[in-house]
């Protein structure tokens, strides 16, 4: 092996760890809510969620391969692959849950005032996990985006079906005067 090859490997190893990182970043920065809400159902739940996500994505995975394989069309084959990346995204979104929680362990006095920090921490702790060979590769990241497929599952239909709950409740409307109108001035104390 010649060292243009070691290189082209190691870049090739770095840059898929980068890209992690910058999922998880990206998912705590569009849906802070839901990565916080999976980071809590991580410490509750991490078996059920690793269920579910098996049950979403082995036939996802297998009518998918049927479907390209049976058919033999490029559209089809697009249309398929497609699809797949709605699992795919469900998967990084929950399993920011987890870096948040491993970094959530790495505290920092600068974790109030910058909450990403945490998740930064946790996902490079969580993406140089998967380097050790076999365990890693084969183990803890196929684990790590199933069980967060499961988790997002989990948190966006809990959130659907709270949502028309909350939405149900009524509020009185308050009353609006229109006859004065009322100035108020605070003056400063010393």
């Amino acid at each position: 092996m010649i060292m243009a090859d070691v290189l082209t490997w190691f870049l090739i190893i770095i840059g898929i760890l980068l890209v992690l990182n910058a999922h998880w970043l990206a998912a705590f920065a569009l849906f802070p809510k839901v990565v916080t809400a999976s980071r809590d159902e991580y410490a509750q739940r991490p078996i059920a969620a690793t269920f579910l996500g098996l049950a979403i994505l082995v036939p996802v995975i297998v009518i998918g391969s049927v479907l390209i394989n049976a058919l033999k069309h490029p559209v089809i084959a697009i249309i398929v692959i497609g699809l797949w990346m709605i699992p795919a995204v469900l998967a990084f979104l929950g399993s920011a849950g987890l870096a948040a929680r491993i970094g959530a362990g790495l505290r920092s006095p600068h974790d109030d005032a910058q909450p990403w920090r945490s998740v930064m921490r946790g996902s490079t702790v969580l993406s140089l996990t998967f380097l050790t060979p076999i365990l890693g590769w084969f183990v803890l990241l196929p684990w790590t985006l199933v069980s967060g497929l499961g988790i997002a599952v989990m948190i966006l239909r809990r959130q659907r079906i709270s949502a028309p709950v909350a939405a149900t409740v009524k509020s009185t409307p308050m009353p609006i005067h229109n006859d004065t109108a009322t100035v108020v001035t605070q003056v400063p104390t010393p």
